[in-house]
């Protein structure tokens, strides 16, 4: 059934790979003629691609399904992705959902909706995961951004403690190298300048012989792509030549955000964590010392069962005193089904949000400390959209998140050097360097 004269609405829960998966979702709606809606407005079809990664992610999930309901309680409601796959038999309960679709088929939701009429009971889409190559047969042409997500990568071996990951999206499985060029061609041929790339453990790509680093090498000689950034990536799976290629390149960015966890060598170990404390400062300092201006962020834990006032220090000594310029702060929460809930320990609910508004407080200092450094110093920015302060926003190669100052003229998807002024909240200020003062500031150098 063709959807003309349909309408369908999405909301993405969860990480950046969900938001390129529902992107790439999108097109297949909008290529079968669906009007595209926003959340919250009357539609056809809701899709609703979930997030397990806690216990809050499914409940929100969950209201998500009622608030439509309320609103548009005709609405042919599919939930997808990781949610579906864990807790299918718990959404079923729930009056209102029509199809709930796992991990495996979740790129193919379209083909499971014969006609989005209301059902009694929903349908239940749940395929065994492979662990062979796969390909997408879309592009996410459709991104309400200028920085395009692509995934490379689904699944993960590694089997953290407090981590439910692997059981929602299964083992990993690497997407053929050539269909990831092809994508990658056709969002440039869309005007996309920067790629994302994006999975669950990136790092560990694999493809008839060709390694993560090929693939990254490969990106970078497309013709029109002007910047390769790489998510969030394991330390254990960062070849040293990967640093030695992003100081080289004009197009790798110079930024990596390496999840820690944890500073403390005993909650590691209870993580099952690939690494101690030793060697991930070690890789860190490596990165910094190879690549010139890096900028190295990670994601940090707080409230771990096992997690003592002196492990939660030891995170704090990583943060403050290391090459790292920001966390991505977390709050454990006890996730059903992990190993970690198994733990007799519990952090109580208030020393969890103290030691989380600490290691906050701590990782904006290291940023702002990290933006001043490059006050009166030129850097290449891509554009983005205008803030509420109606300034032209964007990131930096090393990921600065730049606000420009008399940059009217500036329109989104623009690739402009400019010069930091200086460092006010969330942004560096910057102004908008001329050609000409480009070209004389690079011959001063040289």
């Amino acid at each position: 059934m063709s959807g003309h004269g349909l309408s369908a609405s999405f909301y993405t829960l969860g990480c950046r790979l969900n938001q390129a998966e529902t992107a790439l979702v999108r097109d297949t709606f909008r290529n079968d003629g669906y009007e595209l809606v926003r959340f919250g407005e009357k539609s056809d079809v809701c899709i609703i691609n979930s997030c397990t990664v806690t216990d809050n992610a499914d409940v929100r999930c969950r209201k998500l399904v009622r608030q439509v309901l309320r609103n548009n309680p005709d609405t042919y409601i599919a939930v997808i992705g990781c949610y579906a796959q864990t807790g299918a038999e718990e959404l079923s309960k729930i009056d209102g959902i029509d199809l709930i679709v796992g991990t495996q088929d979740k790129l193919n939701v379209l083909n499971f909706i014969d006609e989005p009429v209301k059902r009694a009971e929903p349908r239940i889409v749940m395929s065994k995961m492979t662990r062979a190559p796969f390909t997408i047969d879309i592009a996410g042409a459709d991104i309400p951004t200028t920085r395009a997500n692509i995934k490379i990568q689904d699944g993960c071996n590694f089997m953290c403690s407090f981590c439910i990951i692997p059981f929602a999206r299964g083992r990993a499985r690497s997407r053929a190298l050539p269909d990831i060029m092809r994508e990658a061609m056709a969002l440039a041929d869309n005007g996309f300048r920067e790629l994302i790339l994006t999975g669950v453990n990136i790092g560990t790509y694999e493809f008839e012989g060709k390694t993560f680093l090929d693939l990254v090498q490969s990106l970078t000689e497309i013709p029109g792509i002007e910047r390769v950034r790489i998510t969030s990536i394991e330390p254990t799976t960062i070849p040293v030549e990967l640093l030695d290629f992003m100081a080289e390149s004009d197009v790798l960015c110079s930024h990596l955000h390496i999840p820690l966890q944890s500073g403390s060598d005993k909650v590691l170990r209870d993580m099952k964590r690939l690494y101690n404390r030793r060697e991930f400062i070690e890789f860190i300092e490596l990165a910094a010392e190879r690549v010139p201006d890096i900028l190295i962020g990670t994601d940090i834990i707080v409230g771990f069962p096992t997690e003592s006032e002196q492990d939660f220090l030891d995170s704090c000594d990583v943060l403050e005193n290391s090459p790292l310029t920001y966390a991505h702060v977390f709050t454990y929460s006890e996730r059903t089904g992990t190993a970690a809930q198994k733990f007799a320990e519990r952090v109580p609910p208030q020393v969890k949000k103290e030691r989380s508004r600490i290691l906050h407080r701590i990782s904006e200092q290291q940023k702002t400390a990290w933006y001043q450094r490059f006050v009166g110093r030129t850097v290449r920015v891509l554009t983005e959209d205008v803030n509420r302060e109606g300034l032209r926003t964007g990131f930096s190669d090393n990921y600065i998140r730049v606000a420009l100052r008399d940059a009217e003229q500036l329109s989104s998807n623009e690739l402009v050097h400019v010069r930091i002024t200086g460092v006010q909240g969330e942004y560096a200020l910057a102004d908008v360097v001329s050609s000409a003062d480009h070209q004389r500031e690079s011959i001063t150098i040289s």
